[in-house]
């Protein structure tokens, strides 16, 4: 039985996950390609100060390669990206990286395949499967505003963060309060001579104080055994409860209303500054951000909250809607990614030359999140409508992985070229998924969850658990074999 030859676009945990899976199942023929310079995915680029995961670690981490030694709660990058890194040696794929390569296309004329994949400087493989693993928040997204290029200071977005530029004494202007700057802006505060927070809407808080484990219980994790398995187990209970809430806004999502509310009252005394960042849309219809930080930085002496609408950069600053000019020299875009991309720009030509882009013209969808029709041995991770809205993303691609392992399985022992996931299935999948937002917190604001024409594209609407048990097993049936 000869196994395919498979090319995998990231080396960030959802192509590391398959390297390891595909290798230790007797795939030999597996290449790992990334544009960054190596291992690492969204932790190699995103080295802002006080960048750190807010999934604790102990479920932020592959369930084959636990580790007792995490730092604290929520590991920060370096301890992130050394661990990733770590596996990948210890799991022997780190060989497979081919960094420093820019897939720009990928194309396959011919149901049987194979693929032809061309970087942007001209090299190009012919691999039987095409596994993309460029997740969703790869791309760095910058607002289209008038006078962008015009601005006379340094500006950077966050996930490209700039070292050498010494924030101290400056007049700063932070753009956008979600995740990535919820963690830096308490981090920079303190440096500036002034922090301006450019605030579009506000945002729901629970707490978390990331504090360093003490040496005790560090070495419990260390020696009782099942300590770190049960602990695994209560933190998915914990946030599977995230989900309940916001899979019910009018009943349990109350609750989660009122301690947050509770939270946030107590941490913002000011009740002008209060009124100001207070959110105004449903508890969990964007993502529920967790800081015991950003309130209190808010209230600093030399930072101000500005929520007039940005109508322009001007060289000297940004102007609002009210006409006034904020003088900053320096501008960090905390803007977030281009979310509903996913593997955009590359270009995905199936057979008969359609496009991926043209399929998803109407919306991003995939059946499991994985396998799309009209697209024969294409496989994407962290794919449309996977995104956890509670737990870890790394539990989803343990068990992707291991169905597209399974699903490759199939396809060698029936003989067959390629495999390709039948139309009829995937419309009733995408049907199902989009029906069960109905309801929920999810469809009660605009979020980055949606796309343009407000369509929930990233995602998924269930619970961690309902995830699994459907990705438990290929069922051949869901999809044409496709002989050579």
């Amino acid at each position: 039985m000869r196994t395919p030859s498979v090319l995998i676009v990231g080396a960030g945990f959802g192509g590391i996950a398959a390297a390891i899976e595909l290798r230790a199942h007797g795939f030999r023929d597996v290449t790992i390609v990334d544009a960054a310079p190596g291992i690492g995915g969204t932790w190699l680029h995103n080295t802002y100060p006080g960048a750190a995961c807010d999934v604790p670690s102990h479920l932020y981490s592959f369930s084959f390669a636990q580790r007792t030694d995490w730092s604290r709660l929520c590991s920060p990058q370096p301890e992130i990206l050394a661990y990733l890194r770590e596996v990948a040696e210890e799991y022997g794929v780190a060989e497979l990286v081919v960094p420093d390569t820019r897939i720009v296309s990928a194309d396959r004329p011919d149901p049987a395949g194979p693929w032809t994949v061309t970087a942007d400087d001209g090299r190009t493989w012919t691999p039987d499967v095409l596994v993309v693993a460029t997740g969703q928040l790869h791309r760095p997204s910058i607002p289209d505003l008038p006078g962008v290029d015009d601005f006379a200071g340094h500006a950077f977005h966050s996930a490209r963060w700039d070292h050498d530029h010494d924030l101290t004494g400056r007049r700063v202007a932070v753009v956008g309060t979600g995740a990535s700057a919820v963690q830096f802006v308490p981090e920079i505060a303190p440096r500036t001579g002034h922090l301006a927070v450019f605030q579009r809407t506000g945002n729901w808080f629970l707490p978390r104080r990331n504090r360093r484990f003490p040496a005790w219980w560090r070495a419990a994790i260390r020696h009782l055994p099942g300590l770190q398995s049960l602990r695994r187990r209560f933190i998915t209970a914990y946030c599977e409860m995230l989900t309940v809430m916001i899979r019910h806004p009018r009943t349990w999502g109350l609750l989660g209303r009122l301690w947050s509310t509770l939270f946030m009252r107590s941490a913002l005394r000011d009740p002008a500054l209060r009124r100001r960042v207070w959110p105004d849309f449903t508890f969990g219809c964007k993502r529920i951000l967790f800081s015991s930080r950003w309130l209190p930085a808010l209230q600093r002496e030399n930072v101000s909250v500005v929520t007039d609408r940005i109508t322009e950069v001007v060289p000297e600053g940004i102007r609002t809607a009210d006409g006034r000019v904020h003088r900053v020299d320096t501008i960090i875009w905390g803007t977030g990614f281009a979310t509903t991309a996913f593997m955009a720009p590359m270009e995905i030509t199936g057979p008969g030359g359609r496009s991926l882009a043209q399929e998803w013209d109407g919306g991003a969808h995939a059946y499991l999140g994985m396998t799309v029709p009209g697209f024969p041995s294409l496989f994407v991770l962290f794919g449309p409508n996977t995104n956890t809205s509670g737990g870890s993303i790394v539990r989803y691609l343990e068990h992707q992985v291991r169905y597209v392992r399974e699903a490759l399985q199939e396809t060698a022992r029936r003989g067959a070229a390629g495999l390709e996931v039948r139309a009829a299935v995937e419309r009733a999948f995408d049907a199902e998924v989009q029906a069960r937002f109905d309801g929920t917190a999810w469809t009660r604001c605009d979020s980055w969850y949606r796309d343009d024409a407000g369509r929930i594209v990233t995602n998924w609407p269930g619970y961690t658990g309902e995830y699994i048990e459907r990705t438990r097993r290929v069922d051949p049936a869901d999809y044409v074999f496709h002989q050579a």
